[in-house]
């Protein structure tokens, strides 16, 4: 990571007020994606880490059982909650919480996870760091790992708008398949939205100790 979390932090309040309005075609699509793949059936609990002002989350929620969202930002947090109280949504949740150490607890069947969903935000994390969280994700056992970032499909391009390199640390997508079969899952979608962004679906691998 190339800036603290408090950094990282800090950087998304100032931009929580206009971020929905910012956002390009390319995110614009890459969540529309996240969202198709994710697909929660009536009975599933989903998380969405790097939740931002809740695009995902607030998408999946009519769907889903219960919907848990996070972030470190708590002005993108805020934007969430009240994003989720004008559209009357109940079954929806969000606090603070990272992609390593998502807060999310619970007794017996409240804390489980059928769906784990994440769009343009893993990519502030190093390679490692993405490592750990995919560990961390296939540790919760959830079924289904949806990943819409910006990620290389060949050469990176800084200027390209879709990340800085200063404070961005985007991986390829051979990278991040590696990390997902390493933590036991097996992909199973691969979806190229632009030369630098896209979404990867993974399945996690029944019976296998992670």
């Amino acid at each position: 990571m190339k800036k603290t979390i408090e950094e990282h932090a800090a950087r998304f309040d100032a931009l929580a007020a206009a971020y929905d309005e910012s956002a390009s075609t390319e995110y614009r699509a890459c969540a529309a994606l996240v969202i198709d793949h994710a697909a929660p059936g009536s009975d599933e609990v989903v998380l969405d880490l790097g939740t931002g002002t809740g695009a995902i989350a607030l998408a999946l929620a009519p769907d889903a059982e219960r919907v848990v969202g996070r972030d470190i930002s708590e002005g993108m947090l805020e934007r969430a909650r009240e994003k989720a109280a004008a559209d009357g949504l109940e079954n929806v949740e969000f606090g603070y919480g990272t992609f390593r150490e998502p807060a999310y607890e619970g007794n017996g069947d409240d804390a489980r996870v059928d769906l784990v969903t994440s769009n343009f935000a893993l990519h502030h994390l190093a390679d490692e760091e993405k490592r750990e969280a995919f560990d961390m994700i296939a540790g919760l056992e959830p079924r289904k790992f949806v990943l819409g970032d910006v990620m290389f499909f060949g050469e990176p391009d800084p200027d390209e708008p879709f990340y800085d390199p200063d404070v961005d640390d985007p991986a390829t997508v051979g990278v991040l398949a590696d990390a997902l079969t390493d933590a036991g899952f097996s992909l199973t979608a691969v979806e190229r939205v632009h030369d630098q962004v896209g979404v990867l679906v993974a399945e996690r691998e029944r019976g296998r100790e992670t």
